[in-house]
C-alpha cells in the first residue's frame, strides 16, 4: 500500500529531503504505543504523504495533521478527501498555532527538532510519541553522569518524563537515512524541582553546557555577562562548592535550578 502511494503520486527517494516511514508493522508499533483513545484529538507534525496519518484517523476522534510542502498537502487532500476526522494545517510548524489536542504523534523533521520539541512543551498535552534521529533521541532521554547527557536532557527533564520505546532501522524508511533512529514516548508535568524564573534557568543551563568540560565556576565565570550579574567574581563564592567544582554533565536538573534560583534572586537585588 506505502509503496503504491508513493507511486501513484509520483514521489521518490530523497523527496526534498525526506524520508518516509513505509514500514507497515513499525506504523503501528507507532500508535499502538500512543494508546489512542476514541474521543481524543491527535496532532501529526510533518504528515508527508500519510501513512501515519492514516493509522491516526482509524483510532481517533480526529487527527490535526500540519504540512509545509504544498505538493505533499495535495497528496494528503487527494488521498483523505474531506474527510470529517482529519484537518490539513499547510503552514511551518514553527510558525503555526497548535489548536487543542490531547496527544502528538509523529516522525518530526530532524533538523528541526529541538525547536519543535521545546515549542511543543508550550502547550497542554497528555502524551508524545516522537521520532527522533537515534542521537537526538539518546541526548532528550539521558541523566546525569552519562556522555549523553546535555542541556537538552536537563531542559526536556525540566518539562516532562521522556523515554526511549524503539529504535528505527535505516529500511524502514524510503529512501533509507544515512542516520538511525528512535521514538520517544514524553509525559508532559510540572517540574520536580522549584524554578524561579523559566527563560533564566533554561538559558543558565544553555550557558554552562556550551564549556562542557569545564568546572561549573569557570562556566559560570565566562558567562557573567550572560547572566546578568556584574560582581559575580565575588558573588561566585556564594554559591555551593561542591556544585561549583562539578562538570554540566556531573549535576542533577534540580541542582542546576538551585544554581540558577541563587543568581536569579542576586540578579533581582
Amino acid at each position: 500500500m506505502v509503496y503504491d502511494i508513493l507511486r501513484k503520486y509520483g514521489i521518490r527517494g530523497g523527496y526534498h529531503d525526506q524520508h518516509f516511514l513505509i514500514d507497515k508493522r513499525i506504523l503501528d508499533k507507532i500508535v499502538e504505543a500512543a494508546d489512542i483513545k476514541p474521543d481524543e484529538i491527535i496532532l501529526e507534525i510533518g504528515a508527508g504523504i500519510g501513512n501515519l496519518t492514516e493509522r491516526l484517523m482509524d483510532k481517533a476522534a480526529h487527527v490535526i495533521a500540519i504540512e509545509r510542502d504544498p505538493e505533499l498537502v495535495d497528496v494528503l487532500k487527494d488521498r483523505f478527501g474531506d474527510s470529517d476526522k482529519l484537518t490539513i494545517i499547510h503552514g511551518d510548524v514553527l510558525e503555526v498555532d497548535f489548536p487543542p489536542f490531547d496527544k502528538v504523534v509523529s516522525n518530526l523533521p530532524y533538523s528541526i527538532s529541538s525547536e519543535i520539541t521545546f515549542k511543543l512543551f508550550r502547550y497542554n498535552f497528555k502524551l508524545g510519541i516522537l521520532m527522533y534521529q537515534y542521537e537526538f533521541a539518546q541526548r532528550l532521554v539521558a541523566h546525569a553522569n552519562s556522555k549523553d547527557y546535555s542541556r537538552l536532557s536537563v531542559n526536556a527533564h525540566y518539562f516532562a518524563d521522556t523515554s526511549m520505546i524503539m529504535k528505527i532501522p535505516k529500511g524502514a524508511f524510503s529512501p533509507p537515512p544515512e542516520v538511525l533512529s528512535a521514538v520517544v514516548e514524553i509525559i508532559p508535568r510540572p517540574a520536580d524541582f522549584e524554578v524561579l524564573d523559566e527563560k533564566y534557568f533554561l538559558d543558565f543551563v544553555t550557558a554552562v553546557f556550551g564549556q562542557r568540560r569545564k568546572k561549573m565556576r569557570n562556566s559560570i565565570l565566562r558567562n557573567k555577562q550572560l547572566l546578568g550579574i556584574e560582581d559575580m567574581n565575588e558573588f561566585i563564592n556564594e554559591l555551593p562548592e561542591e556544585l561549583l567544582n562539578l562538570r554540566p554533565e556531573n549535576l542533577e536538573p534540580e541542582q542546576f535550578a538551585q544554581l540558577a534560583n541563587t543568581m536569579f534572586r542576586h540578579k533581582q537585588k
